[in-house]
């Protein structure tokens, strides 16, 4: 077999036909040489690759027939490993030159479509200025039909003053106006339409190309054609309306934190912009990352939570009173108070953060319960959880701050390590920053790698399609609710080394990791969001309010800030759901 010409001494021609048409997949299945480059390919794989696998989806059958024995089973898949023994036989033996046609036929088609693709974009970029002078010449027919419309009906009444003559007149006016109106629209929707299939026709063709390339390798992809074909797909869809409604808040409050960053320093507040700065930030969001955590799941369901600042103080106050150097001054309904220094550290650890993980989990999923059950709102459900909590916890304490925590450990779990100096400032490392990552990552697993995270989304889209398809829509909630208990527990653990804890530790938290969540782009309608987002905003709440303060913005007054925020990101939601529906 003749190899192809090196791509770059190709020249190839096209038919006036084939470039109209704009058929990649057609124009490369026609090609001799690359025909017998697959054909080639396909009778390398066929006895090889191919039979591979073909037998391991037999073999997975086989283990899921429910009708066969154990023992016909193992029979059947011992024939069938030995066969898949030889096909790698000659699947090696064959892997050389598969490889080298490969690259030969990859090279053949990036070149032949390479050159059709600049033949179609000059077809089409030729159309679409057809159809912008079409387009402007009907514009200005239909504009000028509509004036002598006008001026018709005017001289048709010319004279005649009464009351009736001049309604009907206005009538006929307004007629004339809507009927300009719409054949406006229906040459713009026309002209955008013949627009959107020049564009269209240019971008099919590296789609084609990539697909065939994919097919060559065997279903293999390559990681520089899914990058380039992630940016035409990117500037295939851009709109700019599109794109200021998704990232427009986003831009917004950059922009704030740009003026921050310059402001800072002429303001006499010192410069914002340091590393030491930044950890700080991220040390802040760090506990109150597991709150977003949580809530986030609950969103996505088309829920919220309201009880989590409670939880909060719940799990600190367990956490300071088991880890207080010495005895307790707090007594919990007059049981107390208690001394736990007997007690070995790593076991006083362990059942300070196992109570704290407990407690939230059997009050998240009492809330669960009553929404997934009787199917009512997280709103109500989650409130009243609240109110017991908030109840028990006062009423136990008497408010009663809990005290510090043994230094040691609070040192081990929320101190920092030491980097350097840095420009003369000695940088730190805060250490709460490591548990809130391992909880992204375990988080970001569950959303995106397991059973429940696209349950989860199924359930927040529609619940009743989600139950018609066999998913168990109790099941999934509670498992939500439990899941955002559990990080409602670690973070109640953390938050107990930043302060002396009491019935008001967490006041207003649940509102903030609402906000970061919805910030982050996770809609309230439910089923639409990322967890990334949820980081996103939690991280940009943080900084909001740590630029504020750093500028020396009255603590009253960063709540005007929020709300703004909040608003804006809900009514933009709102805005992008009504869009869709």
């Amino acid at each position: 077999m003749k190899d192809a010409p090196e791509q770059n001494t190709v020249q190839y021609t096209f038919t006036a036909e084939q470039i109209s048409q704009a058929d990649t997949a057609k124009l490369l299945a026609k090609d001799a040489v690359l025909s017998e480059y697959t054909k080639r390919l396909d009778e390398l794989r066929a006895e090889g690759v191919n039979k591979i696998s073909a037998l391991m989806q037999e073999i997975a059958a086989i283990r899921k027939n429910k009708l066969m024995s154990a023992d016909q089973k193992n029979t059947h898949i011992a024939a069938l490993q030995k066969q898949i023994a030889d096909a790698k036989g000659i699947a090696a033996q064959h892997k050389d030159e598969d490889k080298e046609l490969t690259r030969k036929a990859v090279q053949r088609v990036n070149a032949l479509a390479a050159a059709f693709e600049q033949e179609v974009k000059k077809s089409e970029d030729a159309k679409a200025e057809r159809h912008k002078q079409e387009y402007d010449e009907k514009i200005k027919t239909i504009t000028e039909a509509a004036e002598k419309k006008k001026q018709d009906i005017a001289a048709a009444f010319a004279g005649k003053t009464s009351d009736e003559d001049r309604k009907e007149l206005q009538e006929e006016l307004t007629a004339a106006g809507n009927a300009l109106k719409s054949a406006l629209f229906d040459a713009k929707n026309h002209y955008e339409t013949a627009l959107g299939k020049c564009k269209t026709a240019k971008h099919q063709v590296y789609v084609d190309r990539v697909q065939k390339n994919i097919h060559l390798r065997n279903s293999k992809t390559s990681f520089s054609e899914n990058f380039v074909l992630g940016l035409k797909d990117y500037a295939y869809k851009f709109t700019p309306a599109q794109f200021f409604l998704a990232n427009g808040l986003y831009i917004a409050i950059a922009i704030f934190f740009v003026v921050c960053i310059i402001v800072a320093p002429l303001s006499g507040s010192g410069n914002l912009l340091t590393l030491s700065n930044i950890l700080t930030i991220l040390e802040q969001s760090s506990v109150r990352m597991f709150y977003a955590l949580g809530v986030a799941g609950l969103i996505l369901l088309a829920g919220t939570d309201l009880s989590v600042g409670r939880m909060v103080a719940m799990g600190a106050v367990v956490t300071g009173l088991i880890l207080h150097p010495g005895q307790n001054i707090v007594t919990f309904f007059g049981m107390g108070p208690w001394d736990f220094t007997a007690i070995a550290m790593p076991i006083r650890v362990l059942l300070s953060v196992s109570i704290s993980v407990i407690l939230c989990v059997v009050f998240s999923a009492f809330a669960g319960f009553f929404s997934a059950w009787l199917k009512i709102h997280p709103f109500i459900s989650t409130l009243a959880t609240q109110l017991i909590i908030y109840g028990l916890l006062f009423f136990g304490t008497s408010g009663t701050p809990v005290g510090s925590i043994d230094a040691d450990i609070k040192d081990f779990f929320g101190g920092r390590w030491e980097l350097g100096v840095v420009n003369g400032e000695l940088v730190t490392f805060p250490k709460l920053i490591i548990p809130a990552i391992i909880a992204i990552i375990i988080a970001w697993f569950i959303w995106n790698k397991t059973v429940l995270g696209k349950n989860m989304y199924a359930v927040g889209g529609n619940a009743e399609a989600a139950s018609v398809s066999g998913i168990s829509v109790f099941k999934v909630t509670m498992s939500v609710f439990i899941m955002a208990g559990i990080f409602y527990g670690l973070g109640a653990f953390f938050e107990a080394f930043k302060a002396n804890a009491s019935a008001g530790t967490g006041q207003g938290y649940e509102l903030d990791a609402i906000a970061a969540c919805v910030v982050g782009g996770i809609s309230f309608n439910g089923g639409i969001g990322k967890l990334e987002g949820a980081v996103l905003g939690v991280i940009i709440f943080t900084g909001l309010t740590y630029c504020l303060t750093f500028l020396g913005i009255d603590t009253n007054l960063q709540f005007v800030f929020k709300g703004f925020i909040i608003i804006a990101a809900v009514a933009l939601d709102s805005v992008k759901y009504l869009k869709k529906k």
